[in-house]
């Protein structure tokens, strides 16, 4: 029987702290990085705080990411050090709090030139000492031997050596989850799939509070607070012209596609970093969650979507480049999932459509109306925008004054993991729970799919601790499956469903709708 009922992140008892609060001190709207960020700042400063997202948590960019917790090797190459500097100071941060998500992993550089090996040497050192006390370990230079030794796959031709760094991993969404879990722990009241329709306003044009709905049951509320912040960073255009129609576009979404790949690519523990691509770029290939990850891209868009998709130029530029260095240069066929996500950059004022020479620092405007947009920066440095947003809130006196908790902040899950490769070890603290679930209702311990490492307890915890109220919110973001194997997510959609279906008190039709919604969403991850 369902026992969601226990649980904190019981939906109907955050429907119940909404309704029962008159005023918030803080409104954040966006649950990616940047919002739940500034929500968790908020909390640890202790103002009663509200937190929706229309969606689902890390529904967009902050699920698409290139799965790295690093300062930028291509910021430090651009002349960025401020950037650099803070990004790392936050890497170390993250890996302290978030123990269980955050790992140090090994980079390698190849070198096919007589000058690549001192060039990229001499500026990795300059890596390490921005990152100071918080260095995840020293660069140094590897011999042809042992760069082909940790490389098994790497092309040999001209092969000199490599250079050795060392930067942080992560898994985006998760993460997301574990900040919304970890926000409402502190008093916190964080809702998913809550669109913001309107903002409140009063006699004078302050924003006093926003109008929103719930997506599941088309109830409309009104709220009011103190201090509203758009944290919905590639959206955040949309919010600023219901607060002032006609507004000047601040954001122009630059996307970025990732290729899933088998493990045999790059059967290693090391990344392989390609530092110079044909759009002067670098590229990733990186181990996650037992696969490999090729990417990124920087395509400029007209538009922003929920769901963007791969161009073709895009997935031919990863697996050409890819293919240059790689001993199996990587097909279309060899495509386990493809995923895009849009930046949220600053719109050129100058005509410039070279989205790489952009940076990603984070900007904060205030409107004349009071209302608070943050934009730019990076899923590192989520701590710092949020500490940064809700100080701006207290300068303009829209909060009283409290210092930020959040540097030292343990996140849900926190505990130190040996192996990060154990399949459950993204769960931390929560994983004798998890166990002990499977224990009692053994048809849990069944795999989802014999192809697959996850169990349907897993689906279960995602409903019951998780707030996951959709099959996509499953498969894409708790358990990650669309990301690693889009085929797998669309065979096992069904078999959650119906796990959901009996957690959440859903009918047949719910279940055959959320099969139809998935799997048409879920096709899109496609290489055809």
């Amino acid at each position: 029987m369902p026992t969601a009922s226990s649980s904190p992140f019981d939906r109907a008892t955050l429907l119940h702290r909404l309704t029962s609060q008159p005023e918030w001190d803080l409104l954040v709207i966006g649950g990616g990085a940047t919002g739940l960020g500034v929500a968790l700042d908020g909390l640890s400063r202790g103002y009663s705080t509200l937190l929706l997202e229309q969606a689902d948590f890390a529904k967009g960019t902050s699920s698409r990411s290139t799965k790295l917790v690093h300062g930028g090797v291509r910021y430090l190459a651009q002349g960025d050090l401020a950037l650099v500097r803070e990004a790392l100071h936050e890497r170390g941060l993250l890996l302290q709090n978030a123990p269980h998500l955050v790992k140090n992993q090994d980079f390698i550089i190849p070198n096919y030139s007589w000058w690549g090996g001192p060039f990229y040497t001499l500026g990795l050192k300059m890596y390490d000492v921005l990152a100071g006390k918080r260095s995840l370990g020293t660069s140094e230079h590897l011999s042809r031997a042992e760069t082909l030794r940790r490389l098994g796959t790497l092309r040999p031709e001209g092969l000199r050596g490599g250079v050795l760094y060392h930067d942080g991993q992560f898994d985006d969404a998760r993460l997301a989850v574990n900040l919304a879990q970890t926000g409402i722990e502190l008093g916190g009241t964080l809702l998913n799939h809550f669109p913001v329709t309107g903002l409140r306003k009063d006699a004078h044009g302050r924003v006093t509070g926003v109008t929103a709905t719930d997506a599941e049951t088309g109830r409309s509320y009104s709220l009011r607070a103190k201090t509203v912040v758009n944290a919905t960073g590639i959206f955040v255009d949309d919010i600023r012209q219901l607060d002032a129609p006609g507004t000047t576009k601040l954001v122009r979404p630059s996307q970025g596609v990732h290729i899933v790949l088998d493990r045999a690519f790059l059967p290693g523990d090391a990344a392989l970093m390609i530092p110079s691509t044909d759009d002067g770029r670098v590229l990733f290939v990186v181990p996650w969650h037992g696969r490999v990850v090729l990417g990124t891209t920087d395509t400029p868009l007209a538009e922003a979507s929920l769901e963007p998709r791969a161009l073709e130029e895009e997935i031919s530029f990863i697996l050409r480049t890819a293919g240059r260095y790689l001993s199996r240069p990587p097909r279309r066929q060899d495509a386990l999932s493809i995923f895009a996500g849009l930046r949220p950059l600053a719109a050129p004022q100058n005509g410039s459509a070279q989205t790489k020479e952009i940076s990603r620092s984070h900007k904060i405007l205030v409107a004349a109306s009071g209302l608070l947009t943050i934009t730019g920066g990076k899923w590192t440095t989520y701590r710092r925008m949020g500490q940064d947003v809700v100080d701006r809130a207290i300068a303009l006196g829209q909060l009283p004054p409290a210092p930020s908790q959040t540097a030292h902040l343990p996140i849900h899950g926190a505990q130190p993991t040996a192996d990060h490769s154990a399949h459950l070890s993204v769960y931390g603290s929560d994983q004798p729970a998890l166990r002990r679930l499977m224990t009692e209702q053994p048809e849990l311990a069944e795999k989802l799919d014999e192809a697959l490492e996850f169990y349907k307890a897993e689906v279960v915890w995602a409903a019951r601790q998780e707030m996951a109220r959709t099959v996509e919110d499953v498969l894409a973001r708790r358990v990650r499956v669309l990301f690693l194997d889009a085929r797998a997510a669309l065979r096992v959609a069904p078999t959650v469903a119906a796990l959901l279906a009996r957690e959440l008190g859903r009918d047949d039709a719910w279940q055959q709708q959320q099969v139809a919604d998935f799997s048409q969403l879920a096709r899109g991850y496609l290489v055809n």
